[in-house]
């Protein structure tokens, strides 16, 4: 390996990471308490062949110029500073360190002991210094050009209100569907069969998982398993080598492009509260070497991190350089990957200060809202973490939209058939008003969903009273024991016809209770066509038929309903409004907005919302209150939520010249009849629609 004998130059401080110019490549990188930054250059094959130090450090930006480079270049540095874990420094030299900006990596790393900046099973532990080279267990950093020639058409740009998202997994929506050719990538999951079903379902958005560079850690490789999910970050600009079927980031460019075209928008779920060097028994990969004082944050004895991702560590975003990076990571895939938007996982975390206080204010939530970029993109807050106060529903600032657990839980127990559910039910059908309605946030600022990726899928919802996690090799001590299922009288698969009709009927309800209820509906991948993961509701480390789609056992009857059920939801305004419904008057007519009725047509008192036998809920919507006239109006919308017994209910008068029609019925058999009073089948949902009298009986 040759030292030093490259034309380096100054460079500029700026952008961050390597850029090339079309005559060499720029490089620049922080560290505040670095005292040497080395770049080191590899050839093809991956061996270290030139290393030299960066020549200049402005404002502790260490940078250098070296002309002739190309994009494909492969390169990583070397880090020199203090070792003193116990001053919070954990500089090692020996440490092949990725780029915080690289725009790609050549794969992920190997694990082995010289990964770690310490000396593994030494007695002194972190506070060893191991001095084995890690370059032959790295990966490499790669210089790109991210251009791309973009399809002309304009990006989708569908309004919240009118989104449905569907949740879903690079890899496991793809790895076993018959007529997709580049499985488990980017571009298969934009083949045209994939795209033909997301535009046949009606869904307007995918929520990726994390696509970002993550890895695998160390104790599920050891148990052969993986990280399936990806929460285990350490690329911020880098999409995860697993999914590029040929290794280039113009794949995932062009995955964005043909769903862009089919009108569908792609929101990416990012981790920036952690990353994946872990506490400080983790190794040491990229920004624990480069300046652990700096990135992360660290407690009052600093040999420690902090921990409110429950992960190891907490980035420190009250640094200015680490905000940096996350403002920019988030930019470079909204300008140059042209992402939709952002689900932010531990968002609390986020919200957390030095003092690990959670604000509204905090200066994250303020620099995306003042963000010229970023304040015009789709940002969803998942609304917790494991620190102290971390449960924050409903508190985070607009635009932000945030994953409502509260409506998962509330509809899976009322379909159920729990108790004293009615008043609940009835809140979450109007868009869970009471921690969404302040400070000018909209209704659709409540992200509704029965399942996602962490829990059960909705199959499984109506099949399993327990977590079965035995895959993961954990004891089954892993994952969330509060489902809220029920296996409807059998425990997983069986054959006996009355209980899978029961699942039928109940899975029928709970997708319609989540596409008729105000807010913004979140669907989890497989989920309409019934998969099952045999009843493991924590599936993060099994990349296998158990996480994956089976699109062999697919329910297409079942997702025919939930095509029928987004359908009807987009074709009724006054189910995806942006304004709270309150039962206020309305200035178009003077009547309210809402109206919640008894089975006999007459208006609910509080006597009957506290009936725990209670198990109908009945709304007659309007546009609400404030609605501009610009918006598409209709006249009413009633919902009849019964998980009771089969009962008839009384609808208001229609308007002269109209008739209430049976619009969406979740029963197995189609109910037909007429006037004023319906039937309601046991444990069902019915919509009913104002339409026209037929001109033969017009008064």
């Amino acid at each position: 390996m040759r030292q030093g004998n490259i034309p380096m130059q100054a460079g500029r401080p700026w952008p961050l990471g390597a850029s090339f110019d079309g005559e060499g490549v720029n490089f620049a990188i922080f560290s505040e308490h670095a005292t040497r930054l080395v770049l080191c250059l590899f050839d093809p094959v991956g061996q270290e062949i030139l290393n030299v130090p960066l020549p200049e450090c402005d404002g502790h930006v260490w940078h250098g110029y070296v002309p002739g480079l190309r994009p494909g270049q492969l390169y990583g540095f070397r880090a020199h500073g203090p070792y003193r874990p116990d001053h919070g420094h954990r500089f090692n030299p020996h440490k092949l360190l990725m780029d915080p900006y690289a725009k790609r990596l050549t794969g992920h790393p190997v694990w082995h002991d010289a990964l770690y900046g310490f000396t593994r099973g030494d007695p002194k532990e972190d506070l060893s210094m191991d001095v084995r080279d890690s370059a032959p267990y790295m990966p490499r950093s790669v210089v790109e050009d991210p251009s791309f020639s973009w399809n002309p058409r304009p990006k989708p740009n569908t309004s919240l209100h009118r989104s449905v998202i569907y949740e879903t997994h690079v890899k496991g929506q793809t790895a076993l569907h018959p007529r997709i050719q580049r499985r488990g990538t980017f571009l298969g999951l934009s083949e045209a069969p994939m795209l033909d079903h997301l535009t046949k379902l009606g869904v307007t958005a995918v929520e990726l998982l994390p696509v970002q560079a993550f890895l695998d850690d160390h104790f599920l490789v050891d148990r052969g398993l993986s990280n399936y999910w990806g929460y285990m970050t350490w690329g911020f600009f880098a999409p995860d080598p697993r999914y590029l079927a040929h290794g280039e980031i113009a794949e995932f460019q062009e995955m964005v492009s043909r769903l862009h075209g089919a009108g569908i928008e792609v929101l990416l779920d990012v981790v920036y509260n952690h990353t994946a060097e872990g506490d400080q028994n983790g190794p040491t990969l990229m920004f624990r070497g480069l300046d652990n004082a700096s990135y992360y944050r660290l407690q009052s004895n600093p040999r420690f991190y902090n921990n409110d991702a429950g992960t190891g560590n907490t980035l420190n975003l009250d640094h200015p350089f680490v905000m940096r990076l996350v403002l920019d990571s988030l930019r470079y895939w909204v300008e140059v990957m042209h992402v939709d938007g952002f689900r932010f996982d531990l968002a609390s975390v986020l919200g957390r200060d030095r003092t690990g206080q959670f604000s509204t204010d905090a200066a994250f939530f303020k620099a995306l809202r003042a963000d010229p970029v970023l304040s015009r993109v789709k940002l969803i807050a998942e609304p917790w973490d494991i620190g102290a106060d971390g449960y924050q529903l409903g508190q985070y600032p607009a635009p932000f939209a945030e994953w409502n657990d509260g409506f998962r839980d509330d509809l899976r127990a009322f379909w159920r058939g729990d108790s004293g559910l009615s008043s609940q039910l009835a809140e979450r059908i109007a868009g869970s008003a009471p921690a969404f309605d302040h400070n000018a946030r909209a209704a659709s600022s409540s992200i509704n969903f029965i399942c996602a990726h962490d829990g059960f899928t909705l199959t499984d919802v109506v099949s399993y009273a327990q977590k079965h996690n035995e895959a993961n090799c954990e004891n089954n001590q892993d994952g969330h024991a509060h489902n809220i299922s029920d296996n409807c009288g059998v425990e997983g698969p069986t054959e006996e016809t009355h209980v899978l009709a029961k699942r039928a009927q109940r899975r029928r309800n709970l997708m319609a209770s989540l596409l008729l209820s105000q807010g913004t509906p979140m669907i989890l991948a497989g989920d309409e066509v019934g998969n099952s993961q045999l009843g493991n509701n924590n599936a993060y480390c099994q990349d296998n038929p158990i996480g994956w789609i089976d699109w062999s056992q697919a329910d297409w009857a079942f997702f025919d309903f939930c095509r029928k059920a987004i359908a009807f939801r987009a074709a009724h305004p006054i189910l995806r409004q942006t304004r709270f419904l309150h039962a206020k008057a309305r200035l178009v007519d003077g009547k309210p907005d809402l109206f919640w009725r008894r089975f006999d047509g007459a208006l609910m008192q509080d006597e009957d919302w506290n009936d725990p036998e209670l198990r109908l809920v009945v709304a007659e919507l309007r546009m609400a209150s404030g609605t501009p006239e610009y918006r598409p109006r209709e006249g009413a919308v009633v919902l009849a939520l019964n998980a009771g017994t089969e009962t008839r209910i009384a609808l208001p008068r229609p308007p002269n010249g109209l008739q209430w029609e049976r619009s969406f019925d979740t029963s197995a058999d189609p109910v037909h009849d007429s006037g004023t009073v319906r039937r309601v089948i046991a444990a069902s949902i019915a919509a009913f629609t104002l339409t026209a009298l037929p001109a033969a009986t017009q008064p």
